[in-house]
């Protein structure tokens, strides 16, 4: 089953500094039936203001995936780790048993970026941060592992039975994808526009897919897109 997912139909948040839509209910936006999707239990979809952001706050037991659409954001975290990470590129920060953070738009430029959240295995245990660059030209026409539970395809690596991929699909491209029996999918179209199996898909909307389900993707723009799999 594939549920098309409009963009306009997402919750919002408005605030001087943050254009902030979300796919499942986070924050003071609930919606019973976005309450997850298997393990995904956050999808946000962010516009974050020059020189401003994420002050420092703390998580635990959680996988954050942040997927940078344009711009950049820099992290800094208690453990001591601090990085820059730009559009196309990736950044995994798993909680673990607790971790303080920040999240800064230190250009002067907008930003914009999806932070992904998927439950661990297991709660608590060490936390951490990584981050790594990857090329779109790298997975033009073809799906790219970003992150996984067994850091296959030199992935980032998630406490999860999971995968975060990324691909690239020019007008008039195909690209297919299998929906196992009893994993969840969730799809959000980062730029251009993409019929889902006879779904109309345009920028930013998303698609949950539940049960067994034969994706295909034809590219009726140059297309961007982000695909979690998960138990």
């Amino acid at each position: 089953m594939i549920d098309h997912r409009p963009f306009k139909q997402l919750g919002r948040f408005r605030n001087d500094w943050l254009n902030a839509n979300y796919h499942f209910s986070f924050s003071g936006y609930h919606d019973p039936e976005r309450m997850g999707e298997g393990a995904l239990r956050v999808w946000n979809d962010d516009t974050i203001q020059p020189h401003s952001g994420f002050p420092p706050h703390g998580h635990h037991s959680m996988e954050i995936i942040t997927y940078v659409r344009s711009g950049a954001i820099t992290h800094k975290d208690s453990m001591g780790n601090t990085g820059r990470t730009e559009a196309g590129d990736v950044q995994v920060m798993s909680a673990g048993d607790g971790i303080q953070h920040s999240e800064w738009n230190a250009e002067d430029e907008e930003t914009t970026l999806f932070q992904i959240w998927i439950l661990p295995r297991t709660a608590g245990g060490k936390p951490g941060w990584g981050a790594r660059k990857f090329p779109k030209g790298d997975r033009s026409g073809k799906w790219a592992v970003l992150a996984s539970g067994t850091g296959e395809q030199d992935s980032l690596v998630i406490n999860q039975d999971a995968q975060v991929l990324g691909a690239t699909l020019k007008q008039g491209e195909t690209l297919t994808y299998e929906v196992e029996a009893g994993r969840h999918g969730y799809l959000v179209l980062a730029a251009g526009a993409v019929e889902l199996n006879g779904i109309r898909m345009e920028a930013r909307d998303g698609a949950a897919i539940s049960g067994t389900e034969s994706l295909e993707l034809k590219g009726l723009e140059d297309a961007e897109i982000v695909f979690v799999d998960t138990v």
